[in-house]
């Protein structure tokens, strides 16, 4: 298994994203676009996610190799997001966002199902190798909260330009898996997604996407208008992928004895309260701090647990689409439906109301978890499994 072929990709793309998400917002502020502009420029982002996973990944099953996709599509996302230098307008920055984010979108989902075809049935050590993604995002925050405090918000742009040049190197050095079966049926796929505990499955990661928006759009502004310096804000950001870190080489261990379902109902609820928490106190380090490293749960066991369903979800030859498919709902539906009311949600009634929205939106997606997907069941189910795996030995 190529660990750290692997582990480099996860490294460098999580470390345009540390460029990308904490400080876009800021330097669209600098720039001089108000919140509801950069609410709708960060749905655009998000929302090409609803159609790019499903292309690429429709075009990867028809092909024999999936690497070179995806290191075409690296590079015309760096290619493209290189044009919002000669930006001068509103249009011009979200022209090149839908180009952009179209081709990025596209890269993750492929890799992810690269990685798990490297991983066969060692799957459970996924984290092992995601972990890299959080170091690189730590590292990325932490510097460029650094140079922003050196050198200002106009240092913002450049840093992500390089960001994704390096993420279009490191597609480089990923070997391509064996493929082991060829196209199915698609009616297959859409009866998968029929089933009951799928749908709900997906709608509330829908939902967890569009709590978190204000946190991924306006976090880094509302610590900035609390007065927290440059270097104090990039520390938060990843104070909280640090806790992430531990979570990701661990949780392998954690699910041996909390169901999957279970693991992801408990971080619903943990990302209300983090919401909750911003929302009151944010004036105070401690309680920030405190929320920020609520992020192991809310971000590192929901996603690690998530991704496991999906991938019992949608077996074998449909993973592609079945990730790709987790990827269009949850980060592009719902990361766009979340970044359109939190930039609306922010200018008309303020920061603390858009957490508490966001806390409320938690709460459905854990409501929806209990009522449709029944951890108990799937806990009962699982102790079956297990007595019929000792009755077989």
């Amino acid at each position: 298994m190529p660990y750290w072929r692997l582990s480099s990709f996860y490294f460098f793309f999580f470390g345009s994203l540390g460029a990308l998400i904490p400080y876009w917002g800021l330097h669209l502020k600098y720039t001089g676009f108000s919140p509801e502009q950069i609410g709708q420029l960060m749905a655009i982002l998000l929302a090409t996610k609803i159609v790019s996973p499903n292309v690429w990944a429709w075009i990867a099953d028809h092909l024999s190799r999936t690497l070179p996709l995806v290191r075409s599509a690296a590079f015309l996302a760096f290619a493209i997001f290189s044009l919002v230098y000669f930006a001068s307008s509103y249009l011009w920055v979200a022209l090149a966002m839908v180009g952009f984010s179209f081709f990025w979108n596209a890269v993750l989902p492929q890799v992810e199902t690269i990685t798990f075809h490297h991983l066969g049935p060692r799957a459970q050590l996924y984290g092992r190798i995601r972990l890299w993604g959080s170091l690189g995002f730590i590292l990325s925050v932490l510097v460029l909260g650094l140079v922003i405090g050196r050198y200002g918000e106009a240092s913002i742009l450049p840093a992500i330009v390089l960001a994704l040049f390096a993420l279009c190197c490191s597609t480089l050095v990923i070997p391509e898996p064996e493929r082991t079966c060829g196209v199915q049926p698609a009616l297959r796929f859409r009866s998968l997604i029929q089933k009951p505990e799928v749908l709900g499955l997906l709608l509330a990661c829908l939902l967890m996407q569009a709590s978190h928006a204000p946190f991924y759009a306006f976090f880094t502004i509302y610590l900035d208008e609390y007065g927290y310096a440059e270097e104090a804000i990039g520390s938060l950001w990843a104070f909280g992928v640090i806790c992430e870190i531990a979570i990701f080489y661990f949780m392998h261990k954690v699910h041996r004895y909390v169901s999957l379902v279970s693991a992801l109902l408990f971080s619903f609820v943990v990302t209300a309260l983090r919401w909750v928490l911003i929302a009151l106190f944010a004036e105070s380090v401690v309680v920030v701090a405190f929320a920020q490293s609520l992020h192991a749960i809310t971000f590192g066991v929901y996603h690690a647990s998530a991704l496991q369903l999906i991938r019992k979800a949608f077996p074998g030859p449909y993973q592609h689409r079945g990730i790709a498919l987790y990827g269009s709902i949850s980060f592009g539906i719902g990361g766009a439906v979340g970044s359109l009311y939190s930039g609306y949600v922010w200018a008309g009634a303020g920061p603390a109301m858009t957490y508490f929205v966001a806390a409320g939106v938690a709460v459905l997606a854990a409501l929806l978890v209990f009522l449709v997907i029944r951890p108990p069941h799937q806990q009962a189910t699982m102790q079956r499994a297990r007595n019929a795996d000792a009755a077989r030995g």
